[in-house]
């Protein structure tokens, strides 16, 4: 276990400070003893003691990577020596000091209300570190478990999506076979590729969102097989935010929403328009289609479907308060998601891949694997 020095430089000033006490206190009560004597004795027994125990705590005997003190019988024994071995250290401190022997003065009847005198502040100082210690100890459990149940339920939620993605692929699928058999088996060779690249970031927390948008590019190359010219879309990301982290599979179930519910329904299809942009130290993204909008009618609780839903319980688990999702219909119709959280972007991130515009930007050429036309917004 490591040493943490600003916490030690915070105890020995709190045992400086309890031992100042005790010496006043003492001094209180018999006044008939020099208060530098009371000082002295009182600050070389209280360091001595704090050094042995706080410092011999993280001998290999003792440390374990869970308590920051011993446990057990060790737990016991190891202040209760600290304590009497600290008492003694700092009498023997303090004689030399004076240069005047404790033992030889005082007789064999008051050695045992000397002992206590020297030994009851270092036992009361000791169980408050002690105490302070456990309640550090448990403090680090409960966030340590917090940790793990946060990632455990993000693993939980991330396991949910990718079903709820491909089982409607599967059934747009085979009603495309019975159709298309070529565009079904365009759509397959796309899927394929799409589940290649979820698989390779599955055990990921978290990726680059040029990851995130090149999903999201297979996402919609795979859609536009199925619906041809009636789908359009553009992905912009500037350069700067390329290396930004954020969670896997956050932009897919938003864009799954709007073909679903937005272009589908509508005869003539539509267009999507992903974007990125930095709001100070916020990152700011959006799904914006111009298809029907929310509706009550067709959707009994709009903005809380189960791909909106699940981005907003990871948004809070991850962030908290601090973290934005709304959902609203644009003056010009369809429906807008954003997404605004807090995001430390690096200085510099990879170069773009051989062969890849400098970019994620479709805005102008129809891809070569559908036809798209030219966006709408």
């Amino acid at each position: 276990m490591s040493i943490d020095w600003l916490d030690k430089l915070r105890a020995l000033l709190q045992t400086l400070a309890f031992c100042l006490a005790f010496a006043s206190i003492q001094y209180a009560v018999v006044p008939d003893q020099r208060y530098d004597v009371d000082l002295t004795y009182s600050l070389c027994i209280g360091i001595c003691t704090w050094a042995l125990i706080d410092f011999g705590r993280h001998m290999p005997t003792f440390s374990t990577p869970t308590s920051a003190w011993p446990t057990g019988v060790a737990g016991v024994l190891f202040p209760l020596v600290g304590v009497i071995l600290g008492a003694a250290m700092g009498v023997m401190a303090a004689d030399h000091w004076f240069g005047w022997s404790s033992w030889s003065r005082f007789t064999i009847s008051q050695l045992p209300l000397v002992i206590a005198i020297t030994s009851v502040p270092g036992a009361v100082a000791t169980y408050y570190f002690f105490s302070r210690g456990k309640a550090h100890d448990l403090e680090k459990q409960i966030k340590e478990a917090a940790r793990q149940a946060t990632e455990a339920r993000l693993r939980l939620l991330e396991a949910q999506l990718e079903p709820h993605m491909l089982f409607n692929t599967l059934a747009n699928l085979r009603t495309l076979i019975a159709l298309e058999p070529s565009r079904a088996q365009a759509m397959l060779d796309h899927l394929i590729a799409y589940l290649r690249a979820t698989l390779s970031a599955s055990r990921a927390t978290s990726h680059s969102l040029e990851q995130e948008f090149e999903r999201v590019r297979d996402y919609l190359e795979l859609m536009a097989v199925r619906m041809g010219p009636r789908l359009q879309f553009t992905l912009e990301l500037p350069e700067a935010l390329r290396p930004a982290r954020v969670p896997p599979l956050l932009l897919q179930p938003l864009v799954e929403n709007s073909i679903q519910h937005g272009l589908e329904p509508k005869v003539e299809g539509g267009s999507i328009h992903v974007s990125a942009r930095l709001n100070g130290q916020r990152l700011c993204l959006q799904v914006r289609d111009n298809g029907l909008g929310l509706d009550p009618q067709r959707s009994p609780e709009p903005g809380h479907g189960f791909g909106l839903s699940q981005v907003r319980e990871r948004l809070s688990t991850l962030h908290g308060d601090s973290a934005a999702v709304t959902c609203e219909t644009p003056a010009t119709g369809g429906t807008l998601v954003s997404l605004s959280f807090p995001c430390d972007v690096p200085e510099s991130g990879p170069k773009p891949h051989p062969g890849r515009e400098p970019s994620l930007h479709t805005d102008s050429e129809p891809s070569s694997r559908a036809q798209r036309g030219d966006p709408c917004i």
